[in-house]
């Protein structure tokens, strides 16, 4: 059986895959595999962008978007047309030509990734590039095309990283999905540490994060800028301790269980000894 992998932290967001996709599919019947993908209204593939954070520090994160394939796919049970196929290598199919129209598969997809058609009164999703795997191709067209190796597919047994390490998007699980997710965006903290009287960054600050619910601790250190993060960290309560050498400590309270946050300057004051 095969599977897609896409690692968030190699996507630059370049949109290869997104517009080889387009390319690949739009004007052109690949029958039985599909018909024709509109020119707008349809990406079988997309790469969602998300801003995080406040100015100045700010991340990009990107996020393919495509189907699943899922083992227990929502789309194939609800269809009463019998048009979802499942071939050997683990790809799901929607056979345009058993299609009736209902739309009531595209309503059932979680991921958002099952269009309809209008004009040819069908739904349309992706195919795994299924035409060009029985012509001998080693992988779909928005594999090939991708420039940083973000986006992979092959035999669950040829993946060389470890499984344990993906998710599935949005969580969902039980729904068996083919398509693996490595370093989807966590939440972060950013911040600078100052002398506001001296007119001054503080490196080497030591700035400890502690994890209100499960007291988990991570530690860093200000850089050259003043400036720190920590990256990748679940969405929840933490307390925030800034350290330096002939400074009272501060300590903050940050809540990223909503959103990433900055927590801008954070001034220390000399000890009244030094």
């Amino acid at each position: 059986m095969n599977i897609f992998v896409f690692d968030s932290a190699k996507c630059n967001g370049c949109r290869n895959c997104q517009i080889a996709c387009k390319d690949e599919h739009c004007d052109i019947d690949w029958l039985p595999y599909a018909k024709a993908q509109p020119d707008t209204g349809q990406f079988w593939l997309k790469v969602d962008e998300a801003v995080r954070g406040q100015v100045p520090k700010v991340m990009i994160s990107y996020t393919a978007r495509l189907c699943m394939h899922c083992e227990n796919a929502p789309c194939a049970a609800i269809c009463e047309s019998n048009a979802y196929d499942r071939r050997p290598d683990g790809l799901l199919l929607l056979n345009p030509e058993k299609c009736s129209g209902c739309g009531r598969c595209a309503s059932a997809c979680p991921y958002g990734v099952i269009y309809f058609n209008e004009g040819l009164n069908i739904s349309q999703k992706c195919t795994g590039c299924a035409h060009l795997l029985d012509d001998g191709h080693d992988a779909p067209h928005c594999v090939d095309v991708c420039p940083h190796e973000a986006l992979w597919y092959g035999e669950e047994t040829e993946y060389d990283g470890d499984l344990d390490q993906t998710e599935s998007l949005y969580g969902h699980d039980e729904l068996g999905s083919r398509v693996y997710y490595l370093n989807l965006p966590k939440r972060f903290i950013g911040g600078m540490v100052i002398d506001s009287e001296q007119e001054e960054v503080l490196i080497g600050a030591t700035i400890t994060l502690e994890n209100c619910e499960s007291e988990e601790v991570l530690v860093t250190q200000s850089d050259e800028f003043g400036d720190f993060w920590f990256k990748q960290i679940e969405a929840t309560h933490y307390k925030l301790y800034v350290e330096y050498e002939g400074y009272m400590t501060r300590v903050l309270e940050v809540d990223v269980s909503v959103k990433d946050k900055n927590v801008g300057e954070i001034d220390l004051y000399l000890t009244p000894s030094s």
